[in-house]
């Protein structure tokens, strides 16, 4: 589980990427927990804390571009 901080320091496009990476992550857990062979079923909940907090950075992050600008 990564903390905000680490996010926070991450550009744009780097938190964008990660996002993907966790959603396929999480879309293969839930495919996993559906056929009995999810083995840590704690991973579940971490993805999807860390989707949020990246989602929650990336506001941010895009919130003061666009103040900026």
């Amino acid at each position: 589980m990564a903390k905000a901080q680490d996010f926070r320091a991450m550009t744009v496009d780097q938190l964008d990427d990660e996002l993907v990476k966790l959603k396929k992550e999480q879309f293969n857990l839930r495919f996993q927990r559906a056929t009995g062979q999810l083995e840590n079923t704690a991973r579940v909940r971490q993805v999807r804390r860390d989707i949020a907090r990246i989602r929650t950075v990336a506001t941010v992050k895009r919130g003061e571009a666009a103040t900026k600008a």
